[in-house]
């Protein structure tokens, strides 16, 4: 397996399922649609339904089961992006390069779309859990990923990490808060999709809680590149980092111990195929872009 062609292939999956929900829909609401459609489609990476597809891949020999919950992933992942965008929240113009969904739509249909968006996540999840179980058993782990998607995008999980992100500043956070807000804000989606994907691929307990560890400790790593390669922008708009605390040599440490960390957790599945989420570590620690 060539690591950036299975990327590739698999991004593309995702997107070909995320066409499919969202072909055709028309009605009086169709405006929301068209404003969906355009934050789903700004080319995102696909990294975290990637993610929840590759988790179950290497716990069973197909991922179809896990596509409707990689979906809802990626649609909590882009609905938090354009509440992110909003005035309200960061008020930025501009995302991947495009103008951000309330500089086209308004602010008031991109609200609704973030909604819409959190609702459908749930939504294709349960049809799917209702629907496609065969066995209790089924049943049981579909659930159970629902339950961990849910939590880790909730009050306790990514919102939790954006209202510290929202309400922080130099006055009011410190070191500890703000790898409080990492673990939530960007941790959190990443472990959704690892647990998610290795609970519907039948990953053992043990097995599971690795996934969730390693997912933590590279959503340490990932956010501490970001803030690596965005150090000159958000110095100028006085945004709290990594780096308001420590120089950039202490971060590349840092993400060295964290990715390390995590690769060291991965070799504790001794009997499965570790080597795209190895290749994924580095490749996400170590990007310039």
């Amino acid at each position: 397996m060539i690591f950036k062609d299975e990327l590739e292939r698999v991004g593309k999956i995702i997107d070909l399922e995320l066409e499919k929900v969202l072909k055709c829909k028309t009605g009086y609401q169709e405006r929301i649609f068209e404003s969906i459609n355009y934050s789903l489609f700004t080319g995102g990476k696909r990294l975290r339904p990637i993610m929840a597809l590759k988790s179950c891949e290497m716990f069973t020999s197909d991922f179809k089961a896990a596509i409707p919950f990689a979906l809802a992933i990626e649609m909590i992942h882009t609905y938090s992006l354009i509440h992110d965008d909003l005035p309200s929240m960061d008020n930025d113009d501009f995302r991947r390069g495009k103008p951000t969904n309330h500089k086209i739509f308004g602010e008031a249909m991109a609200i609704l779309s973030g909604d819409g968006l959190l609702n459908l996540a749930f939504e294709i999840m349960l049809d799917y859990a209702v629907n496609d179980s065969k066995k209790i058993e089924d049943y049981d782990k579909y659930l159970k990923a629902i339950h961990e998607i849910s939590k880790y995008s909730g009050i306790y999980g990514m919102i939790g990490g954006q209202v510290v992100d929202l309400l922080s500043n130099y006055e009011t956070m410190d070191k500890d808060k703000l790898l409080f807000m990492y673990k939530t804000k960007t941790a959190a989606l990443i472990q959704s999709a690892l647990v998610s994907g290795a609970i519907v691929g039948n990953a053992s307990k043990t097995e599971v809680e690795i996934m969730r560890e390693y997912g933590f400790y590279l959503g340490l790593a990932y956010q501490i590149r970001d803030d690596i390669l965005d150090m000159e922008h958000d110095s100028e708009i006085n945004k709290l980092t990594y780096l308001a605390y420590y120089d950039k040599e202490k971060a590349e440490q840092e993400i060295s111990v964290l990715s390390n960390k995590a690769i060291a957790i991965l070799n504790e599945l001794e009997d499965r195929d570790t080597s795209f989420f190895k290749s994924l570590t580095e490749a996400l620690v170590s990007r310039k872009k």
